[in-house]
């Protein structure tokens, strides 16, 4: 709708409460996760019993953990963020490479390659990691068997999770550095190779610098992909369990405002990741 046509009192209150409820259907449950997570009683759900900071810094006397004094949970934490360092350097890394494939070589089956490299976007992330735990098995078997290796990073575990989720992220990554490839102009290219330029320093000062933003936007789309994945990390993981496997085996036991103190540094660090790439977002512009 073109906003300088005069519009009805209903249409305007329409399109408000709309967008209200919207609101309130994405941030209500969130607000309420936070609140709770201050509330002085053992259980993170109603009625409110006062204010607390014990779920956060633990309380010795009422046998209360707090999330910063949690070694279990914060380890979790580190082995996500460790997952996820790993699988957002690979994905864009090799998105990168993909993009720069698809976008400015020539060569039989290209489009054939560009669909089949979306596939693992549509399969289900279990039935993603069920076909990855099985083919990998499967090789750490054949190779014990016939050459006496024991290949550990094949069998469950922190390697077999980030190939996983790198199954997957990386078609992401190439989607979003190859649409931004495809706005570029060769001709700048072309001028400064006339002026001598070599390839790496064509690429340094001139291709790199407009790819920056999507190279930024896939890095950080990539780690937050990774750091929340539960379906294909649920049949990869190992003994390290990532905070999603973690936060599932403690909601099966009994849930536990700890859990809603973790999400709320999860929400902080989202919002943190957010508010950073839109400052770079209007650095680049300007």
């Amino acid at each position: 709708m073109i906003p300088s046509l005069p519009r009805s009192i209903a249409v305007r209150w329409g399109n408000g409460a709309y967008v209200t409820l919207f609101l309130l259907f994405l941030f209500l449950p969130l607000a309420i996760v936070a609140v709770f997570a201050f509330n002085d009683a053992p259980y993170p759900a109603p009625p409110w019993h006062g204010f607390t900071l014990d779920w956060f810094i633990g309380n010795s006397e009422l046998n209360r953990t707090g999330l910063f004094a949690d070694t279990e949970l914060l380890g979790s934490i580190w082995t996500s963020c460790t997952v996820a360092l790993w699988v957002t350097g690979l994905s864009v890394t090799v998105g990168t490479l993909n993009a720069f494939l698809l976008e400015r070589a020539q060569f039989p089956g290209k489009s054939a390659l560009s669909v089949l490299m979306l596939v693992p976007l549509v399969i289900p992330g279990v039935i993603l990691g069920i076909s990855i735990l099985a083919f990998a098995s499967r090789l750490a078997t054949l190779a014990d068997d016939m050459f006496g290796l024991d290949l550990d990073f094949l069998r469950p575990g922190l390697p077999l999770v980030v190939a996983g989720q790198f199954s997957y992220i990386a078609a992401i990554a190439t989607v979003t550095i190859s649409s931004r490839l495809k706005r570029f102009d060769l001709t700048l290219e072309d001028a400064a190779y006339n002026l001598g330029a070599s390839w790496f320093a064509v690429f340094r000062t001139i291709t790199l610098p407009f790819l920056k933003p999507a190279l930024i936007g896939s890095a950080a789309i990539a780690f937050l992909m990774s750091f929340e994945n539960f379906n294909t990390t649920l049949m990869l993981v190992g003994s390290d369990s990532p905070l999603t496997i973690l936060m599932y085996g403690r909601m099966r036991e009994g849930a536990s405002p700890v859990l809603n103190a973790v999400s709320i540094f999860l929400m902080i660090a989202s919002a943190a990741v957010a508010f950073a790439l839109m400052r770079s977002g209007k650095r680049t512009r300007s």
